[in-house]
């Protein structure tokens, strides 16, 4: 598309906001360009925009992609502000279905036969609808109980040109620099992409639910449904079908008699397991992707986990800042927190690590020890965010992905025991991860892994090494060497196993000094 093109795209999408008075905000910020207030204005006249903004409403009338970008910008209350980022969690993907018709002529082109060939039912009727896909229960030939996920006709062209726009968009927004060149509107944009794109390929959807059952194995009172592969493409996606009752629904999760702080320690435990335990987590656990259901051999209640499209990946040196920033926090430790955002690189370092901590202190110690339900999560991000801005902290998507699925966590541990405290469920998880990960025997382990990558690495760095001797011709005359003693059979094997052996165990040993 051409710029005219973008811009009349968004000027459309502006105006419906503006009719929401989603604009309001935009027209009294000192940071935006004067023309830019004076167009949230004019955009405004004769709209009978409501005093009170409705992000949630607005991005819902711009269609499907802008309802996908504003659940992106519900993880940035830096750059949309408190009020914005609290209204835009509003959006949890709950649209109206497309005509059965049309679901039923996608499912006959993505399924091979069509879909008769392969189920023996189909509910007509979604169980759940969403902007990029729905859901719906269906019945195979051999008798296994599916919920079986379909895109909407149309949506790939949909999304594209609107993510075509808004990364048009946020080019232009960075070059004004300052404020907006700290925040990255363009990494957003990216990370939106990426996100998008892969939840409108269901076979990378079925691929984040294989591996994420696979990271919580064996984490109790936590499920993923299994992926049947058979009925799985691009344009479908069949999952385990299991029955249970969702955590917006809290008189039915009362009637249940399911241990409700149970529950709730279980959600925290579960989602740290991902995250640090394992570096991949679900990052769109808000309460409809959540089911309690019964155990396989129904003798108690399980956390069942849904809709698999936005996942967050962390890397082991990443989870292990994590686990330092999370368990210094916990006990006090504000100067060894510092010094992880210094040695990380998330804070320039012509900075003062001590004013550093000072400010981190300033926000940590009112909490500490206090109920969750005590705590202004706002007060908290609002403290926070401006440290980042009086610190120049770059923006890490990753950790926002991160921090978004924390706050959204503690909201649903919240609904289900509003006395939970996130720092005591939380502390002995990080402590003995962190003992697993950075005790004297990971260290050990570590350094031999080291040492035997390059070991086996020696054969081609002594090709290498030959490769680049002088010519044959080129070399002095060698010197005879005295006659040795011949080894005894069988004993040099042993002898080079065990200097192999002693070189890395001893660099092993260096390494913990």
């Amino acid at each position: 598309m051409r710029g005219w093109a973008h811009g009349w795209r968004l000027l459309g999408d502006a105006r419906k906001l503006a009719k929401h008075g989603a604009l309001r905000p935009f027209e009294t910020n000192a940071d935006i360009p004067g023309f830019a207030r004076l167009g949230a204005r004019l955009l405004r006249f004769g709209s009978g925009a409501p005093d009170t903004p409705d992000f949630a409403g607005g991005l819902k009338a711009c269609g499907p992609a802008a309802v996908k970008l504003g659940q992106a910008l519900a993880t940035r209350p830096d750059l949309v502000g408190m009020e914005a980022a609290a209204d835009l969690r509003r959006l949890q993907d709950d649209l109206p279905p497309a005509p059965w018709a049309a679901i039923e002529a996608e499912l006959n082109s993505a399924l091979p036969g069509g879909w008769r060939a392969h189920l023996s039912d189909i509910s007509e009727t979604p169980a759940g609808a969403a902007s990029i896909a729905q859901v719906h229960r269906a019945t195979t030939k051999d008798g296994r109980r599916i919920a079986l996920k379909v895109l909407r006709p149309g949506v790939e062209q949909d999304f594209h040109q609107a993510l075509a726009s808004y990364g048009w968009a946020a080019e232009r927004v960075e070059r004004m620099g300052g404020e907006f060149a700290r925040l990255k509107p363009r990494i957003v944009i990216e990370t939106f992409r990426q996100w998008t794109l892969a939840e409108l390929d269901l076979r990378r959807e079925g691929g984040n639910a294989s591996e994420l059952a696979d990271a919580v194995r064996g984490e109790p009172g936590i499920r993923i449904p299994a992926v049947y592969w058979d009925l799985t493409t691009r344009r479908t996606l069949a999952l385990e079908w299991i029955d249970g009752v969702k955590l917006t629904d809290l008189a039915a999760v009362e009637a249940s008699g399911a241990d409700r702080r149970q529950l709730a320690a279980t959600l925290v435990r579960g989602f740290l397991a991902q995250a640090i335990g394992g570096g991949f987590f679900h990052a769109d656990l808000h309460q409809g992707n959540i089911l309690l259901a019964p155990t396989k051999d129904s003798s108690g209640s399980q956390l069942v986990l849904i809709d698999f499209g936005i996942m967050g990946r962390l890397d082991r040196r990443a989870r292990i800042y994590l686990a330092e920033i999370l368990y210094g926090l916990i006990v006090g430790n504000y100067a060894r927190v510092a010094e992880i955002h210094f040695e990380a690189g998330y804070v320039p370092a012509h900075h003062d690590a001590g004013a550093f901590a000072t400010a981190l202190r300033a926000v940590g110690e009112p909490i500490r020890g206090r109920a969750t339900s005590d705590i202004s999560v706002a007060n908290l991000l609002d403290g926070l965010f401006a440290i980042t801005r009086s610190f120049d902290m770059p923006v890490q998507p990753h950790l926002l992905l991160l921090q978004k699925t924390m706050v959204m966590v503690e909201g649903v541990a919240l609904n289900l025991d509003p006395q939970v405290n996130m720092w005591d469920v939380a502390s002995p998880y990080v402590k003995g991860w962190l003992r697993d990960e950075l005790g004297p025997e990971a260290k050990l382990a570590d350094g031999l892994v080291a040492n035997l990558r390059l070991l086996a690495k020696l054969p081609e760095l002594a090709q290498r090494f030959v490769r680049n001797l002088p010519a044959e011709s080129a070399a002095p005359p060698l010197v005879p060497l005295p006659e040795l003693a011949p080894a005894r059979p069988g004993r040099w094997p042993w002898m080079l196993l065990g200097a192999v052996l002693g070189a890395t165990l001893a660099t092993g040993i260096l390494l913990l000094i």
